[in-house]
């Protein structure tokens, strides 16, 4: 059976250079992830014979994946922010990060927002920076009494609000998207398909699973103007729960912040890690996968994406997913209120 080859297409400034790169690719890392909403690219090049030009930072790479053959997916627009040339062997390597993640959408701001829905809050931000909001239908008229947004830049701001809904923040082709973590869509507001992938698709893989007692719980504190008392809300079992620093400002929003850390908790009880052997560009960060042929209970487990790495040089073209377990919505927690 013949080997596939890979396949990239760059542009540099507006200026297609891939035949100029090609014969001379090192490697090319992308890694895209669903946290911190920014994508990193790192394209080391051979500069042995010393005729590379070294790109000025700031300017504007565009990046095709795939295989040759077949047609290569866009994986969008990044701007070069480091540079380095090192040696010997003389080797040019630049660093970049995605295009939207340029923008004053990580500058530091001060401001507040009272009585606003988290449409209003997303909708705001996504004007301030040149973006169309996406917020999800079920986030879309829940009510902020009140959040500051203290010296700090839009996109983290917006990633500690979604920490109250088990939500994510993430900037993608000119869209801000907020969404539940386990509610994959894309920059159009189309939902993200599930994948299936059999044990021969990769090369590695590496399953992890923590003690189910690690955390019974999740206590939030909350204060009740009513009889001015601190009183808390607690979500599954008080044996040992996790408790939340922060004092919410009514009952409401502390049930909400102890309902998405306890998501939290139970996704991390169980990671999977799986290397494609052959890459798959068209996967990315909050798509779900399943793994029917590893062995159980990893096979029947529903897995959700985090992390995508992919990396291509002149051996191959592999994808690395980082995995955390879906939530079971089956499964109900106790609500619990201490005064």
């Amino acid at each position: 059976m013949k080997t596939p080859k890979p396949a990239f297409a760059v542009t540099l400034d507006g200026q297609d250079i891939t035949s100029k790169i090609y014969s001379r690719l090192v490697s090319l890392t992308l890694t895209e992830s669903r946290e911190d909403a920014v994508d990193e690219l790192n394209i080391t090049i051979d500069d042995s014979d010393g005729r590379v030009a070294i790109p000025r930072k700031g300017v504007k790479i565009t990046l095709q994946l795939g295989w040759q053959g077949s047609p290569m997916v866009d994986k969008g627009s990044f701007v070069v922010d480091e540079v380095e040339h090192e040696g010997a062997p003389d080797m040019l390597v630049l660093r970049a990060r995605s295009a939207e993640m340029a923008k004053q959408v990580r500058t530091r701001k001060d401001r507040s927002f009272d009585q606003k829905t988290v449409a209003d809050i997303v909708g705001q931000i996504a004007k301030d920076n040149g973006l169309t909001p996406r917020v999800s239908k079920s986030l879309q008229d829940k009510i902020i009494d009140h959040i500051d947004q203290t010296n700090e830049s839009d996109v983290n701001f917006l990633n500690r609000l979604g920490k109250r809904f088990d939500a994510v923040a993430t900037v993608k082709k000119n869209a801000l998207l907020f969404l539940p973590i386990d509610e994959g869509s894309n920059s159009k507001g189309e939902s993200l398909p599930t994948i299936t992938l059999e044990r021969r698709d990769g090369d590695k893989h590496r399953y992890h699973t923590a003690s189910r007692d690690t955390y019974s719980g999740v206590r939030a504190q909350w204060h009740d103007p009513n009889d001015a008392k601190e009183k808390s809300e607690l979500i599954g079992e008080d044996d040992n729960p996790k408790r939340l620093r922060h004092t919410y400002p009514n009952q409401e929003a502390a049930e909400q912040a102890a309902k998405a850390e306890m998501n939290r908790v139970k996704r991390g009880k169980a990671t999977l890690q799986f290397t494609l052997a052959l890459g798959r560009p068209d996967i990315t960060p909050m798509m779900g996968a399943r793994f029917p042929g590893i062995k159980l209970p990893i096979g029947e487990m529903d897995w959700l994406i985090v992390k995508t790495t992919h990396n291509l040089s002149p051996q191959g073209f592999t994808t690395a997913l980082e995995m955390e377990t879906r939530n079971d919505r089956e499964e109900e927690n106790t609500l619990q209120t201490i005064k």
